[in-house]
């Protein structure tokens, strides 16, 4: 197997840079997501790595090789594309023996190596189908098995699971996993879905408009951002957000209410942000509720908008004057049109506005 590094890896498409000095190490078998937005270059620079596109500048190492002036079937790779790509006419053994094929492999090998990923993929029972005659599902998992059968250093993986109903997504999401550990080959997967990433992944690469933003386990990113775009990107329902002044008393002023800082938190911050405007920001499920106010002279007074309920949870729509605040509680809270929000010191962040780089 191998590790993938990546240095200073840049793409343009004429004045758009898709991926800017992108730098970043994967282990070998390890599983790491790029995730971001339509067009923040995960694509693009999983492209690059299997030499279907080829950088303006920066070096692209698969184990110790440096591949920039490689072929793509000289990297050692396999890819999974969003669209399957499965020959129409072939059947589903057909498909799998193909790469083996290509490569002179053996026709008796191929036959063993054939049943062996059927059998994996629980797909021998359609070796004789053609694609037409699959699901979404089954399609996929011969997707998968033509990369797999070729005993690759990396897959590379391009959404594999977008055009899946969602059931069947959860599904396929475990059983890629499990796959991976089984197999124990570096894998770098693209998706712009944070659930795919967060449950699937060793380490997330959150990228947007081709630069990295922070490369970590799913549970450092979610409680750590490095920045208010990893903070908004990922969670769901998204970060709230507001804009404040911080006062020479500690108290950060958001127009609407005011929020005392504790004194050490503001010794802290002070050694990094670049003025008094910083931005405050709570996820929906820290955010305590109250129907009637408490002695504290931190709570902040909010008038219900809308509730949406979900079942397991229900989210709350609140106006705090003009701003609109989306809080999380039990389902068998009872509402009222006018409530008593509380954030807890522990569970804030803080963000530097000009720089938008975290202050905690």
């Amino acid at each position: 197997m191998a590790k993938v590094v990546l240095k200073n890896l840049t793409k343009r498409f004429g004045e758009v840079v898709a991926v800017n000095k992108l730098s970043l190490k994967i282990k070998d078998k390890e599983f790491v997501v790029f995730l971001g937005p339509s067009g923040s270059g995960k694509t693009t620079a999983l492209r690059c790595i299997a030499g279907l596109e080829v950088p303006d500048e920066g070096e692209i190492f698969i184990g110790d090789r440096l591949v920039n002036d490689l072929e793509p079937k000289d990297r050692d790779i396999a890819m999974v594309f969003q669209s399957y790509a499965l020959y129409p006419h072939m059947t589903v053994f057909e498909n799998l023996a193909f790469p083996l094929e290509c490569a002179g492999v053996p026709k008796e090998e191929i036959k063993k190596r054939v049943q062996r990923v059927a059998e994996l993929l629980k797909i021998d029972d359609l070796l004789n189908r053609k694609p037409r005659q699959l699901s979404g599902g089954q399609q996929q998992r011969v997707a998968l098995g033509r990369a797999i059968i070729r005993e690759p250093k990396v897959f590379l993986m391009d959404e594999p699971l977008s055009n899946l109903d969602a059931k069947l997504r959860v599904y396929m999401r475990a059983e890629l996993k499990k796959l991976q550990k089984e197999l124990r080959v570096t894998t770098i997967y693209v998706t712009h879905d944070q659930v795919e990433a967060m449950t699937m992944a060793d380490r997330v690469a959150i990228l947007n408009e081709g630069i990295l933003q922070q490369l970590g386990s799913p549970d450092n990113v979610y409680a750590k951002p490095s920045n208010i775009f990893v903070a908004g990107f990922i969670g769901s329902p998204p970060t709230n957000f507001f804009d404040c002044t911080l006062t020479e008393e500690g108290i950060l002023d958001a127009g609407e209410f005011k929020y005392p800082l504790p004194k050490d938190l503001v010794e802290t911050i002070a050694k990094t942000v670049t003025s008094n405007k910083i931005i405050l920001g709570i996820r929906p499920q820290h955010i305590e509720v109250y129907r009637r106010k408490k002695t504290e002279d931190n709570l902040i007074k909010a008038h219900l908008y809308t509730t949406e309920p979900l079942g397991e949870t229900l989210i709350l729509d609140l106006k705090v004057g003009d701003t609109l605040v989306k809080a999380m509680v039990d389902p068998e809270f009872r509402v009222a049109e006018e409530l008593w929000i509380e954030f807890p010191t522990e569970k804030i962040y803080l963000f530097d506005k000009k720089t938008g780089k975290s202050l905690l």
